[in-house]
């Protein structure tokens, strides 16, 4: 695709002009077109220019999607990008003090780790997994597998940087592991030729309750799974315990925790929901918009007043910058 900074700036402030948005230049400072995925990232000064780019319910970047024939456009502030990048920086730092164990010296995933750190640091705006590396001969991490796009960039990192992985899925039930995120489980698994299993867990009395309207589900539904993959990991005896979380950035993105290292991989590179979506995506995972979990739909139905609970994760996210204001007014819209 052939299109200047300058063409980009006038398609922009047309598009404005047309559907009656305020006349308004924005700053650009730079644009970045990924033929491959048809996806195109483009770059302005700051949060203001992007809010500009963007538009009123994110009609002028759909509008823009739509006449470049693009699958994608990410906007991004140029200080987002600076504060990601320090974030990075922190995280490198952490994990360069784990690799000075005497345990890890020489442990070849974390080098990898590192050696995509310092990649990720040189062209923030690009998350690439192209170079094939040298897998362990023994599983070296569990990946706790949900079926959604976080937790399936994790069971991707860690198979391209060598651990071997095995996936673990805790099933509590279709209500609140719906068939549609089990398909997902089950085709990356078998797409990665990783070895999954399912930890079963009894939940009843934290569906009763939530169905009863005691509580918003998410945290305690939360905290037995990670015990129970915690458990799993410590009885196999595997080292590391890997999780999708994308809040924890910098240094709290790798922790140790009941002698098992547990690392949030969204989270150390400060991935973005977007970029967490490209990579799980061209492995087929799918994505629905909302809230996947039927448990927590129901709750919503039932009691609206819970739905508040819900909003504020949701702007949590968008607070730290993985969520993009379009995205989180979706699953906002969808939850009311």
């Amino acid at each position: 695709m052939k299109l200047t900074k300058k063409d980009l700036i006038n398609e922009i402030c047309r598009i404005r002009n047309e559907i009656g948005h305020e006349k308004v230049k924005p700053n650009i400072k730079d644009i970045i077109f990924h033929g491959d995925t048809r996806t195109l990232l483009i770059i302005t000064a700051d949060r203001p220019e992007k809010s500009i780019v963007i538009g009123k319910g994110g009609w002028v970047v759909g509008r823009l999607k739509e006449e470049l024939n693009l699958n994608s456009i990410h906007v991004e502030a140029y200080p987002d990008l600076l504060l990601r990048e320090y974030k990075i920086k922190l995280t490198r730092d952490k994990l360069k003090e784990i690799l000075n164990l005497p345990k890890f010296r020489g442990f070849k995933p974390l080098h990898n780790l590192c050696k995509l750190l310092k990649n990720r640091l040189h062209n923030i705006t690009d998350f690439d997994l192209k170079e094939d590396v040298e897998e362990s001969e023994s599983p070296q991490a569990v990946v706790a597998l949900s079926g959604g796009v976080d937790s399936s960039f994790s069971l991707i990192v860690a198979k391209m940087m060598g651990f071997n992985p095995v996936a673990v899925t805790v099933n509590p039930g279709s209500i609140i592991l719906p068939k549609y995120f089990q398909n997902n489980v089950e085709n990356l698994s078998q797409k990665l030729h990783v070895k999954h299993e399912y930890i079963e867990v009894d939940m009843d009395e934290i569906i009763r309750d939530s169905l009863e309207g005691k509580f918003h589900p998410c945290g305690r539904c939360s905290k037995v799974i990670k015990r129970a993959v915690l458990d799993y990991t410590k009885e196999k005896n595997i080292p590391f315990l890997i999780y999708g979380d994308l809040l924890s950035t910098g240094s709290q993105s790798i922790v140790f925790e009941e002698s098992i290292v547990k690392i949030n991989l969204p989270a150390m590179f400060s991935a973005t929901k977007g970029e967490a979506k490209s990579l799980a995506s061209r492995y087929g995972v799918l994505k629905k918009g909302g809230y996947g979990c039927p448990l927590i739909n129901e709750v919503h139905k039932k009691y609206p007043y819970m739905r508040k609970y819900s909003i504020q994760r949701v702007l949590r996210e968008t607070r730290a910058g993985v969520l993009e204001p379009g995205e989180a007014l979706e699953m906002i819209m969808k939850s009311l």
